[in-house]
């Protein structure tokens, strides 16, 4: 029996895994190698990311590797989106990258379209307008005089920067740079107009790639610290949501996705990119997708508002309990915008939480069980209200919202999102970056054709939950009460 192995590592904003995943007669498994957490450090009045601290992480998974003799096709990195990382004349980084969560962007929108125009930007860019986006970092720093800035050579975002530190080479994959708000969907090229008033050159970035292209092979140092050898990295999608969305199990085009973790992500596959003035006034984005495809989507905040009360609250409740008590509260009693910008970095995200239904003239939510119910129920609302946008938009009937992700394992907020959005919603798979991740490395080896062949071995290899909605009328009338005290 022939088998194929991939090295997937998958980095999120608050954890990364490597992971080994295995082809053997179109059936994939997949073995979680090592999991680690992905601090933010503060310091200085600023965030970072500890990138050397994640590069020393991949070398530790690829040593398990190299000791259980596993002999591996290939590397692939996915990530967050629009951190970047300085690359000075040596070819040393400058600093550990920023962090999104910095709040040194913020105000940075409006200051930057007294430069170019907010409607310029999108025509160019399509991409949703949130202050951390590269667009509005660039510019912070360029303003700020930041000395890291001036002094780099290259730029390269998170993914495309810990490749580089495995082979030496520098590029710029497509899905990630299409996080930025400095790249043009339609021509993909990065855009200098944007990049004038940042200060920056477009050739100042890596060579461009595309999701199953070749960045080099392991550097003669990083098989020296594993004992591997010259093994090929590849360019996945370097998105972890375009990595996720390759690996949605959906059998033809007339499906949505939510990509559901710490930033819910809801959007369709698209072959051309939305760019008109109602995607411009419901403020959604056009991200790089695989095959020359086009994720036309909106983030929305996820599962960071109930991991920020999870920090506060002094008992360390499990997620079963927080589900048990959520259920046991009262329906609709509270709800909130989880997109406010009250709820991107506060101090206290019960604070916030309260005060937003306290402004709103709705009860406070006090136990842990009121506030869970509040948060999935208020997710579950922002989910309709986007699915609403998105039926208006899609050039075809949206007839089934997959959920992947880590939060498709969460069958209250899965059902909720159901009776929300009044389609049948498919649960799975949970691993569906990893998945992505390992299937477009197969792709580059040629075990699978392309993203119709990889969503069928996929749907042959992972379990599905399918939901279909209930209590429309209740749900109607919460959607109502919503709508009423939604607050931008």
């Amino acid at each position: 029996m022939k088998q194929t192995h991939f090295f997937a590592v998958d980095l999120g904003a608050t954890s990364g895994r490597t992971i080994l995943g295995t082809l053997s007669e179109g059936n994939l498994e997949l073995r979680e190698l090592t999991r680690f957490p992905n601090h933010i450090i503060e310091t200085g009045g600023h965030f970072y990311w500890d990138i050397y601290a994640l590069y020393n992480e991949i070398i530790g998974g690829l040593k398990v590797v190299a000791r259980e003799g596993i002999e591996i096709c290939s590397v692939g990195i996915d990530t967050w989106g629009v951190d970047f990382a300085f690359i000075g004349r040596d070819g040393g980084l400058l600093r550990n990258p920023y962090c999104y969560r910095d709040p040194h962007t913020v105000g940075a929108m409006d200051e930057y379209f007294a430069h170019i125009a907010k409607e310029r930007v999108y025509e160019l860019t399509g991409i949703q307008f949130m202050n951390f986006n590269s667009l509005f970092q660039l510019y912070t720093l360029h303003k700020a005089g930041d000395s890291a800035m001036q002094a780099a050579e290259s730029i390269l975002f998170m993914p495309d920067a810990l490749s580089y530190m495995l082979t030496g080479n520098k590029v710029t994959e497509y899905t990630i740079a299409s996080t930025s708000q400095i790249l043009n969907p339609r021509t993909k090229q990065l855009e200098q107009e944007l990049l004038d008033v940042c200060g920056v050159k477009a050739s100042q970035f890596g060579r461009f790639v595309f999701p199953g292209e070749q960045i080099g092979v392991l550097s003669e140092e990083v098989q020296r610290q594993t004992g591997l050898g010259a093994i090929p990295v590849i360019a996945v999608a370097g998105h972890d949501t375009a990595s996720a969305v390759a690996a949605v199990p959906a059998m033809n085009e007339r499906f949505a996705y939510l990509s559901s973790g710490t930033w819910s992500l809801m959007g369709i596959e698209v072959k051309e990119a939305i760019i008109n003035e109602e995607s411009f006034d419901k403020n959604f984005t056009n991200e790089g997708g695989v095959e020359g495809t086009t994720r036309f989507l909106k983030n929305i905040c996820g599962m960071w508002l109930l991991e920020r009360c999870r920090k506060e609250w002094t008992e360390n409740y499990s997620y079963g309990e927080l589900i048990e008590a959520a259920l046991a509260a009262p329906a609709f009693r509270s709800v909130i915008n989880p997109d406010a910008p009250c709820f991107t970095n506060p101090a206290s995200m019960l604070e916030a939480i309260r005060g937003y239904c306290r402004e709103t003239g709705q009860p406070e939510p006090q136990t842990y069980g009121e506030v869970t119910r509040c948060i999935f129920e208020s997710l579950a609302l922002r989910y309709r209200q986007v699915f609403g946008f998105l039926q208006q938009m899609a050039p075809c009937p949206i007839e089934a919202l997959h959920v992947i992700g880590g939060g498709s394992r969460n069958n209250v907020l899965n059902q909720f999102t159901c009776n929300a959005v009044g389609v049948p919603v498919v649960a799975g798979p949970s691993e569906c970056t990893a998945i992505g991740n390992i299937m477009l490395q197969a792709k580059a080896a040629g075990v699978v054709s392309d993203i119709a062949a990889m969503r069928r071995l996929i749907a042959d290899s992972v379990e599905t939950a399918t939901f279909e909605p209930q209590d429309a009328e209740a749900w109607a009338k919460g959607y109502e009460h919503y709508l009423k005290v939604f607050v931008e």
